[in-house]
């Protein structure tokens, strides 16, 4: 996982192939009046989603702490204010559900280690071994997500 600000971005570039191509992405588009929906950036490789909707409880996030298999997530928040709960896979050990190779997902019941906060301007990286909570909040975040073929 990393964490950090977009003016940083650079910096993590070359931890995949794709990802000078993703965080183009979020500096060249007016994220601020983008509509919420799906755009491809590369078929078949890197897809961008932005959402714009109310926070949730952490509660109601613990519901589908989530990872992923085949897509390494980069999280934007854009505007509002984001708490996020994270553990690393390998110590999940109660999955809720199977595992859905079409949407790519798998569920756990296991608790965070921690939680953390991103502001607008700030983004996380999460890799196929970090299951996160994401929409924790008291009031309307939004936020892009944009999914890259790990």
């Amino acid at each position: 996982m990393v964490i950090d600000t977009i003016q940083n971005a650079a910096k993590y570039e070359t931890l995949h192939s794709l990802f000078k191509k993703a965080f183009d992405y979020i500096r060249q588009t007016d994220l601020e009046q983008a509509v919420a929906g799906t755009y491809i950036v590369e078929a078949d490789a890197v897809k961008a989603i932005v959402s714009e909707a109310p926070g949730k409880t952490q509660e109601a996030s613990l519901e589908k702490f989530e990872c992923h298999n085949q897509f390494i997530d980069i999280q934007y928040v854009i505007s509002g204010v984001e708490r996020i709960g994270w553990k690393p896979r390998q110590n999940c050990h109660t999955p809720n559900g199977d595992y859905n190779p079409e949407k790519d997902v798998q569920f756990y019941k296991d608790a965070p280690d921690l939680f953390f906060t991103l502001n607008s301007g700030q983004f996380v990286v999460f890799f196929p071994e970090d299951v996160h909570a994401p929409m924790i909040g008291d009031a309307v975040i939004k936020k892009l997500v944009i999914k890259i073929k790990a």
